[in-house]
């Protein structure tokens, strides 16, 4: 007897303060969307967005979503000095324990995937109890202009050509992102995907800090380029 096995898609959402214009209930509504679709993800949470925002750090748990950080300030962290650094990740810990009820451990992505190579910063992620995760695919939503059937197509088309244990980068605010999500959804059940929380995936660290899937392809790549741009 032969047992299909699916493929596995991880969705990761980074929750942050948006940096251009959005929707204020967009979040909430991305969160809303993810819970009538069924589908799991992991959330990579800022500490200042989970200080404005606990009733959605708490709904986040609730759902069943993973919970990683994603920094206090999101600040480019190899800008930090190394006391810097320790101080920007106990604060954001501090903070989602706090906000979300959770310890976000080891989940930690580096805003905008700066430090994903750099042995300081990773080091010091390691230290306190995290590793770096990046991403497979990205739909660089963040890009003013975005339309959503460009998100949903590059997500798309990004998980199929990745294949099994495709990490996605998505945000929680880009306007884009609500109507695109149950298309993307929907699009890859019916091509057989499966979707997980980060933990449910094999990945093995090869650095400090900083994590791979199995395959070993790197978490940071975009299909569209070589290095991270603006997550």
């Amino acid at each position: 007897m032969t047992t299909t096995v699916r493929p596995r898609v991880a969705l990761t959402i980074d929750a942050e303060h948006p940096d251009r214009p959005a929707a204020p209930e967009g979040s909430r509504r991305l969160i809303e969307i993810l819970a009538d679709l069924g589908v799991v993800a992991t959330f990579f949470i800022q500490g200042r967005w989970a200080e404005a925002h606990p009733d959605l750090a708490r709904r986040i748990v609730a759902d069943g979503h993973l919970v990683g950080s994603h920094s206090f300030y999101h600040a480019r962290m190899p800008l930090l000095s190394t006391p810097g650094l320790r101080t920007d990740i106990a604060a954001a810990e501090e903070a989602i324990r706090e906000q979300a009820g959770v310890d976000p451990r080891p989940w930690f992505r580096c805003p905008f995937g700066a430090g994903s190579r750099d042995r300081r910063v990773l080091t010091e992620v390691a230290r306190a109890g995290y590793r770096h995760i990046g991403w497979n695919v990205s739909p660089e939503d963040w890009e003013p202009g975005r339309t959503p059937a460009e998100v949903e197509e590059a997500i798309v088309a990004g998980v199929i050509d990745h294949g099994d244990g495709a990490v996605v980068l998505m945000h929680s605010w880009p306007n884009p992102n609500l109507p695109a999500l149950p298309r993307i959804v929907e699009r890859l059940l019916r091509e057989g995907w499966t979707f997980v929380r980060l933990d449910a995936l094999d990945l093995v660290p090869t650095l400090p800090g900083w994590a791979t899937p199995a395959t070993g392809q790197e978490t940071h790549f975009r299909p569209s380029a070589t290095a991270p741009a603006r997550p």
